[in-house]
């Protein structure tokens, strides 16, 4: 039986009537990961006597009355992740072998409250990628269709409720890679506002990008599993200590005008993007389009700083303290240079280089300190449209799912598919992707929504409004 297309809520009534038990389960979605993962390549490591071991004693906590919030939710964790006791490789040979030495706050929330981790899942590495064609394990194919891409670069992550192998996946997003996935395969994807969920046990990519969240079928699963992840836990010194109340929807979506009238736009998405909008016209929403002068400037200024930071950030994979170490160095500098250039695949090195150029002495004030400002006046225009509006909408992605190898050998067509995504990173705001449908080949679309920092709650109630008008 698969547990696809019922949410959580419907799930644990059973639970605690004596309907169901979390083995059965679990039991299912190990089915399920034994009938695709082997082609799907959604899974590089399945715990599955863990997992059946948990949900027997997660049923006698139901029987006992003492079960946690998320008993018998079956999630599935993003390689970037830490898990204590199991190994965590970022999709990386270099960290071949690690094996964590603590929980992530948002993993170990999770177990805290007796959801069942099933498995460690592929993703493309260090999170550099839009497609899954990175990762050091293999692509991660498209449930949908096995010739296209899951997306990047959660996309084992997305593929994983996809297929039904989990009922929940924990994502990261830097510059889009929950949201791209989720809209790829036609689930659910949540970006929380920067600052919400501690980042404390996940290997970095660039630090005042990166977010963790969660991947579902369900908007009110992605909405349970954020307020369980959610908050202050003394690790991580970017978490924002007191949440602001939540704002009234005053009714107002504004789309920026740039973005759905690019060139890139597939018509069918398109189409079904306007069909969006006619839909919260007839909610009785105000929809209308605004001008975005810095459209041209969000790439750029993502990737000058997010590789950047990437520079600094995996500096510390050296050969030394723990991972891949090359064989038979002459001296130290050939132990760091080989390590790296054995452990890190063609692209992470390609962004460690260009971090490191836009950090040099002679181009630190022409690219980084100049992305930076860039930055901020993207910030600030983004927050004065959202001062006007209670949402901003878009396509989430220009297309549906690329074939295997399409983008591959250009990686500027590959960055470009991030275009819609990292306004939300960038700005350090909230996004959501839910499905919007398939184009005329049967690849999953996506309809994105991003609202004011820590507004959340809003986000998810129009998201939920949205998805059951679509069911």
């Amino acid at each position: 039986m698969s547990y696809k297309s019922q949410p959580y809520a419907k799930i644990r009534e059973k639970l605690l009537a004596g309907k169901l038990s979390v083995s059965a389960i679990v039991e299912s979605h190990l089915d399920q990961i034994h009938a695709h993962n082997e082609v799907l390549n959604a899974f590089l490591e399945v715990y599955e006597d863990e997992a059946i071991a948990q949900a027997l004693r997660v049923d006698a906590k139901i029987k006992a009355g003492s079960a946690g919030k998320l008993a018998g939710l079956v999630v599935g964790i993003k390689d970037l992740l830490c898990y204590k006791g199991h190994h965590s490789y970022a999709g990386s040979k270099i960290l071949e072998s690690f094996t964590s030495t603590f929980s992530a706050t948002a993993v170990q929330r999770l177990l805290d409250e007796d959801a069942i981790i099933i498995g460690r899942q592929n993703c493309d590495e260090f999170g550099m990628g839009s497609t899954n064609e990175n990762s050091a394990y293999g692509p991660v194919l498209n449930f949908a269709n096995h010739a296209y891409v899951a997306g990047g670069s959660s996309g084992g992550s997305a593929v994983a409720v996809q297929a039904g192998m989990c009922q929940v996946s924990l994502g990261t997003d830097t510059g889009g890679s929950i949201r791209m996935p989720a809209a790829f395969c036609g689930v659910i994807g949540l970006k929380p506002t920067y600052g919400l969920v501690s980042r404390w046990g996940l290997i970095s990519y660039a630090s005042s990008f990166d977010t963790i969240g969660p991947i579902a079928s369900h908007v009110s699963d992605a909405r349970l599993v954020l307020d369980m992840i959610k908050g202050d836990d003394g690790q991580d010194s970017t978490l924002t200590s007191s949440v602001p109340p939540p704002i009234s929807d005053n009714r107002r979506i504004a789309y920026i005008k740039e973005v759905v009238e690019h060139s890139s736009l597939q018509p069918e998405i398109k189409a079904a993007f306007e069909e969006k909008v006619a839909k919260l016209r007839e909610l009785g929403y105000t929809v209308d389009g605004v001008g975005f002068p810095y459209i041209d400037h969000l790439l750029p200024t993502y990737y000058v700083l997010t590789t950047a930071e990437s520079s600094s950030n995996l500096a510390r994979f050296d050969g030394v303290k723990y991972g891949h170490r090359t064989s038979n160095p002459t001296d130290l500098i050939q132990l760091y240079k080989r390590t790296r250039q054995e452990g890190f695949g063609e692209e992470v090195q390609r962004r460690i280089m260009l971090g490191t150029f836009v950090l040099s002495a002679d181009y630190y004030d022409a690219y980084y300190t100049k992305a930076q400002k860039v930055r901020r006046l993207i910030q600030d225009k983004t927050l004065a449209i959202l001062s006007d509006y209670d949402f901003i909408i878009s396509p989430t992605t220009s297309t549906t799912a690329y074939r295997l190898g399409e983008k591959t050998l250009d990686p500027i067509q590959m960055y470009l598919g991030d275009l819609f995504t990292v306004q939300a990173n960038v700005a350090g705001i909230p996004g959501l992707s839910i499905p919007m449908g398939l184009d005329s080949a049967g690849l999953p679309m996506g309809f994105q929504l991003m609202t004011g920092p820590f507004q959340e709650a809003k986000m998810l109630d129009l998201g939920e409004k949205l998805t059951a008008y679509e069911a």
